[in-house]
Order: C-alpha cells, then structure tokens, then sequence
C-alpha cells in the first residue's frame, strides 16, 4: 500500500485567549436531553462526554444520583429504558463500525465481576434497524448484507423473525396495548420513500398496508399512548413537503393536519393523546407548538430563545427540551404547564463559551433559491478568507445551533459560509429529492452560486476559499476539488465517499439501498450514473491542495476507497504544493484515526478541527 504524507496536529492555532477559549468549547461538559422511563417516569436515561468520551449515564430523579454506565474506548452513542425502568438498554458495536447487539444491564448497575448481557438472546447482530420496548414484547429490526430482519420476542421463548426482506426495512411504532407493530419498508425499491405496514403481534401477520406511491414517502412516527387506541401518527409528503396524518388502523380511516405553517413538521403525541407536540422548522429554526385534536387549535409554546432540539412531553404535561443557537451552547430546560420555563439540569463544570450568530443569505440558484447561513469573525473587515462548510446526509441541513466546529473556525478568521444545497431537509420534498439521478454536481451548482454572491459582494477573497465537509459533506468537498479546482485554495473532507464503486461495494446494506434509490439503480445498473458522481473519476483535475481524515472501522464511507482515491492522488502532478510545512511539496494529507464514521472522543474530535484548521491557514497564508 501507498505510504501517505500523515497531516501534522497543531500543539496549538492562536494565541492564549483563544486557544483557551476553541478547546473550552469542546471539553465542557455536553449532555444530551434526557429520556425517561414511561412507567417510571423519575428514572432517565442519557449520554455526555463528561469523561472525555460520549458514553450513557443513568440519572434518577427522585434520588438525585447519576450512574456511568458505558465505559468503551470508541464511545457509546445509543440507549433507551424499558417501560419500568429497571433495566438500561444500550447498542454495543465494535470500535465505532456500528454492527452489534442491543445489550441490558440493571439500572442500579451491575454486582461486581457481571457484564452486560443480550438485550434479546438470540437475535442476530447487525446494523441497528429500529427498536420497540414494550411491557411484555420487543420489537428489534437488524440489518445485514442480506437485507433487514424484524425479530419480535414475547417474553417467553427465544424470539422469531416476523419480517424479513433484501431491501431496506426498520421497526416503527408498537401500540400502547402492544396488538399492533407499525414498520417502515422498501419493498418497492425505494428506501428513501418508504411505504407503512402494520403486523398483528400475536402472529406477525400483516393487517393493513399503506402506500402514497412514487416519490412519496411515509414515516410512521407513533401509536396514540392510549390503550385500545389504534391511531397512528404519519409523516407523508403529498403535497410537496413533510406533514401530518393520522390513521386510525382498526378502522382504516386517515385525517390529514394541514397545519397553517412554512417548512416542515414533525410531531409527537401528548401523554393524553388528544393533542400533539409539533416541531415546526423553517429557514434553518426550530420552534416547538401544541395541536389540539379535537379543537384544531395550533399553539405556539413560549419556550426559551434559540433553536429546539429534541423534545418529549412528560406525564404532567411538562415539555422537557434543548435548545441552543449559534450563539449560545446547548441547555436542557423544562416548560411546565403553568407556562414558567427553567434549566432542567446542568451540565457539571464551565458551561462552553459562546460564538458570533448567523446570518441569514438567499441565493438564486439554478435549481431555486438557496438558503445559507454565514458567520463572521469579529473586527474582521471583507474581503476575507472562508470556509465553505458543507452539511452531510445528504438529507439534513445546517442549522441556527450552536457548534463548537463553526466556532473554531471564526476564531481562526474565516468568515464560515454553511450552504443548504438542493438534497437538504427543510425545504419541501422537491428541493431534497432535486439530487436523485445526479447526486454530487448538483448540490456543487448550489455551492457555486453562493461562492459567486460571496465574492461578488466583496464579503470572502476569492483566492482563499476552502471548502471542507464531513461525510456527505466530505464527499462533496473532494468532488468539488476535481469538478471545480479553480475556486478552491484547498479542499478538507472528513470520512468522505472518494471512490463511489468501492464505496457501494464495501458499505452497510443500508446505504447501498438508500444510494440505488438515490442514483435509480445500482453500479450495474446505472454505471455511468456513479462514475460521473466519484470524486475518483476527477483525480487528474485536482489543483488545491486536500486533507482527508478516515476512520479505519467506518461502515458508511469505508476506509478501502479511501485508500483508492489517495493511492491515485499520489500518482498526481501539477497539484499546488501546501505552503508552511516541513516536509517540501507537500500536496495532500491524510489524518486516519481508529474510529468508524467520526469519534466520541473529544481530543480526538478536537484533534480533526485542530488538523483541519491549520491545513486551511497553511493554505490561504
């Protein structure tokens, strides 16, 4: 194999201030919101760094006490309680490569010399595919080369595969008096626009299916919490955009929401199942309202500033959520139903400092208007250098929360321009699905159209721009070094698709059938299709200097067509040499860490950013 120049890590990037200030941001304590147990509502469940890694601590509320559970040298990013809450259950794979087992452990914790044990004896490893707890049956979806299983254990017995099929597939909603298992399949082919089918727990056999057709996804999202109630709460997109529906299994009715709001929906439903906590998102924010169902009556709820992240109602009506900007660091907080609304709880130690907010700009772009978000460095005048910061997914989009990443990079002096590309979640149904068939190009026309407004209005220097992504965002960073080498002063991908054949061909089931949705068929059949989406097939137009960062166990962008890409970029002439180093002409780098898709670990994470910024500066000096 090639020897690859290794990128250098920084010992620091500025001065003490702000050296301080970018490590603080990633060392303070982060938590995730926390879940509770349905009947055991004082018991929760959450995940934090607070060792230095991600990993999921127990919390009980009417003790007061918290618990590390986890203790794994990659992290711990997955775990949930059963309905008593006497167990916490957390997914167990292998160095970050995402392929496992459910495992179980007491609450209270473990005696001494005892493990964690199979949540679910007997039920094959895999790639996670759903999961469903209920007081008698469990429902888990796994996912393996040869398609995806549904097992369904009754509590006696060893537990039986109820579904099974080579496309794409996953466990949706169990009803409360657990007769009825909702799933999300692909049968049709098309896992990015799934179909719903409901199963009878007592046999597995099938009792209702629904399907809105071509291009028209549905997602079911939750059983009314009342038992005997048959609703189902869906997502489905027949109107252009993600919304509601309700459908009553039992009686195959549906009742359509059309709820009187831009941009997109999700909901859930309260404890009482006669209203639902809505998500409202539009131009890259987050706000929360309550939807009576009998009245149709929308209410927006007067939670704190900022965009929301999670949220669930609690027995007492309390709205337990995040929230956080681009500004301010994430915070727990708690809206009781009087109206007053508090921090639930504090992370321990300093709470991250803050950053500069985001702006707002709209581009016309040849597919429609294209929304980014910009942040500048303070007491820094135009035009100035920049990072073009590229979201993965594709189906997500950047967003008015706060990052630690963003942050660094505004320390740094580059103004951070966050691009929500044709492909991105948020905009309707035909602004995410504008990528199928041509993935990669067309997402770069968008990038292209906001660089050009970014130059032209004098806001970034043309000539020290730098595109830098992860995941899907690395993906494109790398294309875009090939396909558009004269507007970039270097490209950074982090864990990137850079060889899309060997791609396909090496990674998770899950994947490959959200990429044959996405391209119309697989290498064989659309083999022109994925050679004009590789960034391999650009190699030989690559000019800027490139920064890869791969983790050796990553199941969605693997590490051998890493390899592929820099095996051919090394055979490379006529790529800029990356000025400020010591090892001569150096025109690419690479940064491999013993990870999968990313790290938990934070002076990992911090060493990715800490890389990736003294790359850029090498490169715009």
């Amino acid at each position: 194999m090639t020897e690859h120049p290794a990128a250098p890590v920084p010992d620091r990037l500025f001065d003490d201030e702000r050296e301080q200030r970018w490590r603080a941001r990633f060392t303070a304590t982060r938590m995730s919101r926390p879940g509770w147990a349905r009947d055991a509502p004082d018991r929760s469940v959450y995940t934090s760094n607070s060792s230095g890694t991600t990993e999921v601590y127990v919390w009980d509320r009417a003790a007061g006490t918290h618990r590390q559970v986890t203790d794994r040298r990659s992290g711990t990013l997955t775990a949930t309680l059963p309905p008593d809450g006497g167990t916490v259950w957390w997914f167990a794979d292998t160095d970050g490569d995402e392929f496992g087992h459910w495992v179980t452990e007491p609450f209270a914790g473990l005696t001494d010399g005892a493990t964690a044990a199979a949540a679910v004896a007997g039920v094959e490893d895999g790639y996670p595919a759903g999961l469903e707890i209920g007081r008698r049956v469990v429902a888990v979806g796994t996912s393996t080369d040869d398609g995806t299983k549904i097992w369904l254990h009754r509590g006696d017995g060893p537990p039986e595969v109820i579904y099974t099929h080579a496309e794409d597939a996953g466990v949706g909603a169990l009803s409360e008096d657990e007769t009825l298992l909702a799933i999300s399949h692909s049968e049709h082919g098309d896992s990015r626009h799934p179909s719903v089918r409901v199963l009878r727990v007592s046999d597995g056999a099938a009792v209702a299916e629904k399907s809105d057709g071509e291009g028209k996804g549905l997602t079911p999202l939750a059983f009314a919490p009342i038992a005997g109630d048959g609703r189902l709460l869906l997502l489905h997109e027949r109107h252009g955009r993600e919304e509601l529906l309700i459908w009553d299994v039992p009686a195959d009715t549906e009742r359509e929401l059309p709820l009187d709001l831009p941009g997109e929906i999700v909901a859930d439903f309260y404890p009482d199942g006669r209203s639902l906590l809505v998500w409202h998102t539009h131009a890259a924010r987050t706000r929360l309202h309550r939807y009576d169902l009998d009245t149709g009556e929308l209410t927006e709820l007067p939670v704190a500033p900022g965009c929301i992240g999670s949220a669930e109602v609690r027995p007492d009506g309390t709205v337990e959520y995040t929230c956080s900007s681009a500004a301010e660091p994430p915070a727990v907080r708690a809206l009781r139903p009087d109206g007053t609304d508090h921090v639930l709880i504090a992370p321990p130690g300093q709470r991250a400092p803050g950053s500069v907010p985001v702006e707002d700009l709209w581009v016309d772009g040849p597919g429609g208007r294209v929304h980014a978000l910009v942040a500048r460095p303070s007491g820094v005048e135009g035009p100035a250098p920049a990072v073009f910061s590229l979201h993965g997914g594709p189906h997500a989009a950047d967003e008015d929360r706060f990052s630690a990443a963003r942050a660094a990079w505004v320390d740094a002096g580059f103004v951070v321009v966050e691009v929500n590309y044709r492909g991105s979640t948020g905009y309707g149904s035909a602004w995410r699905d504008a990528i199928e068939g041509r993935p990669g190009l067309t997402e770069l026309e968008d990038v292209a159209a906001v660089f050009d407004r970014c130059v032209e209005s004098g806001l970034v220097d043309q000539k020290r721009c730098v595109v830098e992504g992860w995941s899907w965002g690395g993906y494109l960073a790398l294309l875009a070094a090939g396909t558009q080498p004269d507007r970039w002063a270097a490209s950074l991908a982090g864990v990137p698709v850079a060889d899309y054949l060997t791609a396909y061909a090496d990674e998770m089931e899950q994947l490959r059938a959200f990429d044959r949705a996405l391209f119309g068929g697989s290498p064989q059949e659309r083999p022109e299709a994925y050679r004009v989406a590789s960034p391999l097939t650009y190699v030989a137009e690559v000019r800027a200097p490139v920064l890869v960062l791969a983790g050796e166990n990553d199941p969605r962008c693997p590490i051998r067509q890493v390899d592929n890409y820099l095996d051919a970029l090394a055979e490379r002439s006529g790529i800029e040499p990356l000025v400020g180093t010591s090892q001569g002409d150096v025109h690419y780098q690479v940064s491999r860490f013993d990870a999968g898709h990313g790290s938990l670990v934070v002076d990992e994470t911090m060493r990715h950013i800490a890389t990736e910024i003294a790359f850029a500066l090498r490169a715009v000096a």
